[in-house]
């Protein structure tokens, strides 16, 4: 279902005052876009994006003061649409009485903040960017491993926590045990944090429930992180076939974003820790453009074309 926001959250969040329109503070806002109508103040709405919160600074409203009393009530007739949340005059300037008559007929809310308009679009669109942006909880661990964040998974009891654990101890920083709230931006990124009731917190097996950042200090601790790599932890097959070069890229799809993963067989002594730890910097290296494994396999190869050279 689609996130929504209500017109009366975003005045609360940003104290705009109401001038007309009250009852309609319950309709939804369901973009992160805003819009500035300058070509519709000159009666061209073929293209009015209706669904959008429309703002009006001093070019918009000095243009309507030239209009007279006829035309600006037609055009605040077609601007105060029923699919439009809300008009937000900025800089503190005053609303043309067409407009405020037009409002309350159609209970379109006309609100009004003394920010200029520019920082104001910036401030709104961040808000409703990060309201508005698709979510999903994962059960697993955020960790901040070197700069990555790292979301560890795998089935209940295959040693994430205590994994996490070490790593903390290892001078990385917990971002969420368990359950890891999810957000994608509208640019695709991820980005982790832990639901309130059991931030820094750890639950280890045997042990119970641990403060990181009591036991560690505020620097054990983020409060969210960008997700770069996912490392799925599975119990070690005998019969499966695991990447031993390092070649084969695997993603996994978090909401509508695919992210590389990489799969990690657990079994006694192998040290998942340090496992990762590799893994965070290997991913940074990459990213850097240096890939060990395709190093290799170029030496490699001509290694055995100037073998079979000399062959011949």
């Amino acid at each position: 279902m689609p996130k929504k926001v209500k017109v009366s959250e975003l005045v609360r969040h940003f104290q705009l005052e109401i001038l007309a329109g009250e009852d309609g503070l319950k309709r939804n806002i369901t973009v992160d876009d805003l819009y500035r109508p300058g070509l519709e103040m000159a009666g061209y709405f073929h293209y009015h994006p209706t669904e959008r919160v429309q703002l009006l600074g001093k070019t918009e409203i000095s243009f309507i003061s030239m209009l007279d009393s006829e035309e600006r009530r037609n055009r605040m007739i077609r601007l105060c649409n029923e699919e439009t949340p809300c008009i937000i005059l900025t800089r503190g300037m005053d609303a043309p009485k067409e407009l405020l008559e037009v409002a309350n007929e159609n209970e379109v809310p006309v609100l009004r903040s003394n920010v200029a308009t520019t920082i104001l679009s910036s401030r709104i669109t961040d808000f409703l960017e990060h309201k508005l942006a698709p979510t999903a909880t994962i059960h697993g661990v955020l960790v901040d491993v070197y700069g990555v964040g790292i979301l560890i998974t795998g089935g209940s009891g295959i040693g994430k926590s205590e994994t996490a654990l070490e790593l903390v101890k290892r001078s990385h920083r917990l971002v969420a045990d368990d359950a890891v709230e999810i957000r994608q931006t509208s640019d695709g990124q991820l980005h982790g944090t832990a639901p309130e009731l059991i931030r820094h917190l750890l639950e280890i097996r045997g042990l119970g429930i641990i403060n990181v950042m009591t036991l560690f200090g505020a620097g054990a601790v983020r409060t969210q992180k960008r997700i770069g790599l996912v490392i799925k932890l599975e119990i070690w097959q005998q019969d499966k076939q695991y990447d031993r070069l390092g070649l084969d890229d695997e993603t996994t799809r978090i909401i509508d974003t695919d992210v590389t993963q990489v799969t990690i067989p657990v079994r006694p002594g192998r040290n998942l820790a340090v496992i990762i730890e590799v893994a965070a910097m290997n991913f940074r290296l990459k990213n850097m453009g240096y890939n060990a494994a395709l190093q290799f396999t170029n030496k490699l190869t001509e290694t055995i074309s100037d073998d079979a050279d000399d062959y011949d």
